[in-house]
């Protein structure tokens, strides 16, 4: 029999207090009593979350129902003529979607930005053969709730009656669910209410836009259910305890960061889910542990990570990895979601709210009603880049691109973290991926990259929940693409930069220090900042 899962540890130094974690968490009971919807794990102060944040322990069987759903409604469009689909969702209604997808080999279009170039390009698609599928749990969520009155329009002056090419993916009772039903959208499917988005990829969030876009999710619910007896065990072989109580150990020795990299597995783009997963869960308290997805096992960060990290195989062990995890897509999602939440335990952190996400949103509101505050003069220009750097760390005697990034990097304390977030189209602009590798071969820092607004949803709760010992790279640029968002007093450009400006406004509020440079010609500008990190040689 093929073995469902497999954890290998490759090396670590801290094998016997890593065994004694593992005794503890076994002894304890605690992943049969995490299947079993324990919520007093984590203490008095995190009960109140976690009674109502455990249902996804057991949807590889409570989902089963929404396969032939999915399935019928898919058959329905198909019927119709209707082959194509969007998905308009952030954070966990769209990272698992785009796994799964992307795993199975099928086309989903996925919209989790407020980038204008990018949405153009989506809505340019033929809408006759469009099917937009809106995830969200509460509808509240302004850049999901954006695309869909974005989509409603082009729909209706395409001639096609919008409704009918409406899917929803809500939670029930939510006002969402309320408009949606009132407008008559072609089906409004209801999620468990009692798990969070992080932990959602096997709930309707995950199976419903992957299903109608042609993914076997009913093979993935398989899948996890084959792992579930594993992770749901006492046992010292358990895979996710071991994943747990190995970042756990690396984590009390300093290593609060876990390098990813794929090294075969046949699943694409694992990392950015798992991302969210981890830094959302656990990057709280000015603690956490920070993933850091990188290209392969050969890029900068992964065979030359320090101890200030733990780096993962995804796929086979290699020489560099510390540890291996090979498995299937559904049986990966259930055993990462059991090891941050047994991880948590051990970190003494609440793994289900999200304390510090809503502070970004409500200063991008904030600069929404007041525009004028989103019109700051740059500190100089250095060809087709703006710079602005937060308050009180960059000399005044800086005057280029190259001098500032390499001041940036100097700010960062040792055993710090660099973090690149790109408000850009990260399908036209896909090479300011680039900039990540580049940084890191020359800061010899640990170099996350998100694209914004995306990684609000994901990293950003750890970018000022978990460890302080950062710096930010923001990048913007300008658009040569407008698009209004019908029945509100913003277009996506407005958007999106006010969600940059209001993140970096937290970011600096926290003491970190945030270098935004905005691209007033975008492929002229990666060019100069390519050249500038070159030139830097740090």
């Amino acid at each position: 029999m093929t073995e469902v899962i497999s954890v290998e540890i490759v090396r670590t130094p801290n094998q016997d207090q890593v065994d004694t974690v593992i005794g503890d968490l076994v002894r304890d009971s605690a992943p049969s009593r995490l299947t079993a919807g324990d919520a007093t794990l984590w203490g008095p102060e995190a009960e109140p979350e976690a009674s109502i944040r455990l249902s996804w322990t057991t949807l590889h069987e409570t989902s089963r129902p929404l396969v032939a759903e999915i399935t019928a409604l898919r058959e329905e469009l198909l019927a119709e003529g209707v082959d194509r689909v969007v998905l308009a969702g952030m954070g966990g209604s769209s990272l698992a979607p785009e796994v799964i997808t992307g795993t199975a080999g099928v086309p989903l279009v996925v919209l989790d930005t407020t980038d204008p170039g990018q949405v153009a390009d989506a809505l340019a698609g033929d809408l006759e053969r469009t099917v937009l599928v809106v995830s969200s749990k509460s509808g509240g969520t302004v850049e999901t709730d954006s695309h869909r009155r974005i989509f409603e329009a082009a729909f209706t002056a395409a001639g096609v009656d919008a409704a009918s090419r409406i899917v929803v993916v809500t939670d029930p009772g939510s006002p969402l669910e309320a408009a949606s039903r009132e407008a008559g959208y072609r089906r409004v499917f209801l999620a468990d209410p009692n798990v969070g988005g992080r932990y959602s990829a096997l709930t309707a969030f995950g199976l419903v836009p992957s299903g109608l876009a042609g993914a076997d999710v009913g093979a993935l619910l398989d899948e996890a259910a084959a792992v579930a007896p594993l992770v749901s065990a006492d046992s010292a072989d358990n895979p996710a305890v071991v994943l747990a109580a190995t970042f756990a150990v690396a984590h009390a020795h300093g290593a609060e960061k876990i390098v990813f990299a794929d090294t075969g597995s046949g699943i694409s783009g694992f990392g950015d889910w798992a991302e969210q997963l981890i830094a959302e869960s656990t990057g709280k308290n000015g603690t956490g542990l920070l993933p850091v997805v990188v290209e392969g096992p050969g890029a900068p960060g992964f065979p030359d990570a320090r101890s200030d990290a733990t780096t993962v195989a995804i796929g086979p062990a290699t020489g560099s990895s510390t540890l291996a995890v090979e498995g299937a897509l559904g049986a990966q999602f259930l055993v990462w979601e059991y090891a941050t939440a047994l991880v948590g335990r051990v970190l003494e952190i609440n793994p289900f709210d999200q304390p510090d996400v809503e502070a970004a949103k409500k200063a991008a509101r904030s600069l929404l009603d007041s525009p004028a505050a989103s019109s700051v003069s740059p500190a100089f220009t250095d060809g087709p880049v703006e710079v602005h750097p937060s308050e009180g760390w960059l000399s005044p005697d800086v005057k280029t691109v190259a001098e500032a990034v390499k001041a940036l990097v100097a700010a960062a304390p040792e055993h710090g973290y660099l973090s690149v977030q790109a408000y850009l189209d990260r399908i036209d602009d896909a090479s300011f991926a680039l900039v990540r590798p580049e940084l890191a071969r020359r800061s010899h820092l640990q170099t996350t990259f998100g694209w914004g607004p995306r990684f609000l949803h994901s990293t950003g709760q750890y970018h000022k929940g978990g460890h302080q010992n950062s710096v930010f790279l923001q990048l913007t640029g300008a658009s040569e693409v407008s698009l209004d968002v019908p029945g509100r007093p913003y277009d996506l450009s407005t958007l999106q930069l006010a969600q940059a400006l209001g993140d970096g406004q937290v970011l600096a509020e926290h003491g970190r220090p945030v270098l935004r440079l905005h691209l007033t010609d975008r492929v002229a500008g990666l060019a100069q900042l390519v050249e500038a990190i070159q030139e830097d040689g740090s």
